[in-house]
């Protein structure tokens, strides 16, 4: 399955359904393994990457980029991107940890919050014997990481060398993680979740349907976390603006 990548604001975005990224995992498992690094978009990581020349070369040189955001799908639309549809991490983290599940996988969730991960590894363990489901709680701090979690975390994946590893440490923070550690996680399929480890364990509630189906995820979750809003409120407005001068550019090139 060859499918052309787009940039969006110089950010990669592989058009692929849902259905697409797990036929292209499924050819993963089943090729030689190799280092595989699989990244969420969402227009506050594109603000990021305009901002962090490092977290844009990790997206650039990601194996794949998914649109997460909904502001992703309609700004790349907007600019003549076909876009099939959202895949947002906690929709595709399950089907995930189902389809290691399936195939006897062997998976290790790295969260932030205590025990989380571990939670949701002895949950898996239990609906999938034949696989291997292993948490741990990574780091206090991943913006200071400590010799000793390194260590802990290294003897882990040297000693299971799992096909998956998930990571809730939120960007860019997880997918410089993976990058950096990218030598160590030779033959390994890996993915920065985010909060995709609370909604699955329901500690945090998923959003109404409605909602869900509206794309208004980003909606519920400032209004359910507020904290967000200083954060989200400066960075969807430096997005929306950075759309419309891009498709104003283009309009403007086309009719000269």
């Amino acid at each position: 399955m060859i499918i052309k990548r787009f940039s969006l604001l110089h950010v990669p975005i592989d058009p692929l359904s849902l259905n697409d990224v797990l036929d292209k995992i499924k050819l993963y498992l089943s090729s030689p393994p190799v280092f595989r690094h699989i990244i969420s978009i969402n227009p506050e990581n594109i603000i990021i990457a305009q901002q962090n020349k490092q977290f844009m070369k990790v997206c650039q040189q990601s194996d794949l980029a998914l649109t997460d955001g909904i502001g992703v799908l309609f700004g790349g639309r907007l600019l003549g991107l076909s876009i099939p549809e959202r895949v947002s991490g906690s929709i595709l983290l399950p089907r995930l940890l189902d389809l290691a599940g399936a195939m006897s996988s062997t998976v290790v969730l790295i969260g932030s919050q205590a025990n989380l991960a571990l939670r949701l590894a002895q949950c898996y363990s239990q609906s999938y014997p034949e696989a291997t489901f292993i948490g741990t709680n990574g780091y206090k701090n991943i913006l200071t990481p400590t010799l000793e979690e390194d260590a802990a975390i290294e003897m882990i994946v040297r000693r299971t060398r799992p096909h998956f590893v998930f990571l809730a440490f939120g960007s860019p923070a997880q997918e410089i993680w993976i990058d950096t550690h990218k030598k160590m996680l030779e033959g390994i399929i890996c993915m920065g979740v985010g909060g995709a480890f609370d909604y699955l364990s329901g500690l945090t509630q998923r959003p109404p349907h409605i909602m869900r189906s509206l794309g208004l995820e980003w909606l519920y979750r400032l209004i359910t976390q507020p904290w967000r809003i200083q954060r989200q409120g400066k960075r969807l407005p430096l997005f929306i603006g950075l759309i419309l001068k891009e498709w104003i550019n283009r309009y403007n090139t086309s009719h000269t």
